[in-house]
């Protein structure tokens, strides 16, 4: 039988894409996911992640990975529709994978609800829904792994032309990048969501 974990990476970030990402594999090779070393992507090194990206994808039947661009997310958020957006990217990745069980992590504050959601629109195998499923279940671990990798990356990709720190905004690197291409430029990159609150504090201080 083939089990999905589904998770994602970059939601807290002030810029570049949310990853969501799942992998989907045989039940009995679970356990392999745990012998290499398999664990939430937030307690691993970004070197470890990208050597256990190779294992994992090795390991799997199969993988995919959605980005959503800022633009899209702040469409969202203005409408109070983030959760809402995560699942149906979520639904998105289960349906290529077609697995028998799909596990997911949720950011809803009702896992229950969150689960039934994505269920309805899968309409595919079960849907196992709960908080902190990325320390839970290996196949979340793995697909935690896998968002996070690909996030790294396309931050990576920015960075080559800015220096733009972690892209959180607990970060003061990436908000004095933020305050300085605003003061420049007089408007936001397309790589920032202008929809988070310290972005939208920028912006109407200069409007």
């Amino acid at each position: 039988m083939l089990v999905c974990g589904v998770d994602d990476a970059g939601r807290g970030s002030v810029l570049g894409p949310l990853v969501i990402a799942g992998i989907s594999i045989e039940k009995k090779n679970i356990k392999q996911l745990v012998k290499i070393g398999v664990k939430d992507s937030k307690q691993l090194s970004p070197q470890l992640r990208e050597k256990l990206y190779e294992k994992i994808l090795d390991l799997v039947e199969g993988y995919y990975v959605a980005k959503i661009p800022p633009k899209t997310i702040d469409k969202s958020v203005s409408k109070n529709l983030l959760n809402q957006l995560e699942a149906d990217y979520m639904v998105k990745v289960i349906k290529k994978l077609e697995a028998g069980a799909s596990y997911v992590d949720s950011c809803d504050v009702n896992p229950k609800r969150f689960g039934l959601y994505i269920s309805n629109l899968a309409k595919t195998g079960k849907i196992i829904s709960s908080h902190h499923a990325d320390q839970k279940y290996p196949v979340v671990s793995a697909a935690s792994i896998i968002a996070k990798v690909n996030r790294d990356r396309a931050i990576e990709k920015l960075r080559k032309n800015h220096d733009l720190g972690s892209g959180y905004p607990s970060d003061p690197k990436t908000m004095t990048f933020i305050k300085q291409w605003m003061s420049q430029n007089g408007t936001m990159p397309v790589f920032v969501r202008k929809s988070w609150k310290p972005v939208k504090a920028l912006l109407s201080a200069s409007s």
